[in-house]
């Protein structure tokens, strides 16, 4: 029997445990994969915690992003995906469909062939990352030359996405970090400027980058008290994008900084892509022709082996990495 991970009561990491359970065979619309890696995201981490949007029902599965072989699929679906190396699309429930496993059924909607040159640790650090910056900075804010985009908690696997996905467009990438430890790796990675937030004036540092204007585009998983703070820093009609709630904290508009600059800020998830098919196919073209020819890069921080899985959510709630944190099969 398939090994999975699961857990059965809400809470950190220590809750996550490697149980035996029944394989089965994809129903109508579905697909089995046999996994070769899983990246790991903080949706993941929100959802064993039990603060994620959809709610777990115990004992639960987790995971999002599998890379791996077809090896069969459902009533309805295209036979000749069986034999291929695929990565999934987040979008669906963890609850029923969670991929940490060695064997995992997925929709088939959430298939994606990844890049032939890509390893499978590659490929499972491609879809939730790209594809949340690509909604907020590519079809909804139409980042493109001459644009400041300030991107917060850069070192994280979205953040890094983000920062390629802003120089791609020819625009600047402005990233934050807390502290200046990172800083040199994440200009290494491709910002132009890095903030540390903890050690330097936010708003005076973007004014002094961008000649005065501030941020069109301001990209925030943290949410919380501190968007006041951004919002000082953004420009003239600009707008932020929250897409998380690192920070559990109530959320206040600038209201003060926002009538004179004509601020916005709105909440922004990647299943505003995935829910359409046509966004979902123009955004999926949009990144695999990036990663194909090199323009984007996954950088993988670390791997852990499935045996490992707790100390590998450890590893990405210490916020230490600076990249995707992967647990390989």
């Amino acid at each position: 029997m398939p090994r999975t991970v699961r857990f059965h009561q809400l809470g950190g990491p220590e809750n996550l445990v490697i149980e035996e359970l029944p394989s089965r065979a994809p129903a109508e619309g579905e697909a089995k994969l046999r996994v070769a890696a899983v990246g790991l995201n903080r949706a993941e981490s929100g959802y064993y915690h039990g603060f994620y949007f959809e709610q777990p029902v115990l004992p639960s599965r987790l995971g999002y992003e599998a890379a791996g072989i077809v090896e069969s699929v459902g009533p309805g679906v295209d036979a000749s995906w069986v034999g291929k190396k695929v990565s999934t699309v987040p979008g669906f429930s963890q609850n029923k469909y969670g991929v940490l496993a060695e064997e995992a059924i997925v929709p088939a909607s959430s298939l994606r062939e990844y890049p032939a040159k890509f390893s499978a640790v590659e490929g499972a650090s491609i879809w939730m990352q790209y594809l949340t910056a690509y909604g907020a900075l590519i079809h909804y804010g139409k980042v493109g030359p001459g644009d400041f985009v300030l991107i917060t908690a850069a070192s994280s696997s979205v953040g890094l996405a983000a920062i390629q996905l802003v120089k791609d467009a020819g625009a600047t990438a402005i990233a934050t970090t807390r502290t200046s430890k990172k800083r040199d790796e994440i200009l290494a990675l491709g910002a132009d400027h890095v903030i540390a937030t903890a050690e330097e004036d936010l708003p005076k540092r973007v004014a002094e980058i961008t000649g005065g204007k501030g941020a069109r585009i301001i990209f925030d998983p943290v949410a919380g008290p501190y968007v006041e703070t951004l919002a000082a820093a953004a420009a003239m009609g600009g707008t932020i994008y929250i897409y998380g709630n690192l920070s559990q904290q109530p959320t206040p508009f600038p209201v003060m900084q926002a009538f004179p600059k004509g601020l916005s800020m709105r909440t922004y998830t990647m299943m505003e892509i995935t829910a359409s098919p046509q966004a979902i196919e123009t955004a999926a073209r949009y990144i695999y022709d990036r990663l194909a020819d090199g323009r984007l890069q996954p950088k993988v921080a670390k791997t852990f082996p499935f045996a490992q899985s707790a100390d590998a959510y450890r590893f990405l709630e210490s916020n230490e990495q600076i990249g995707k944190v992967v647990i390989t099969l």
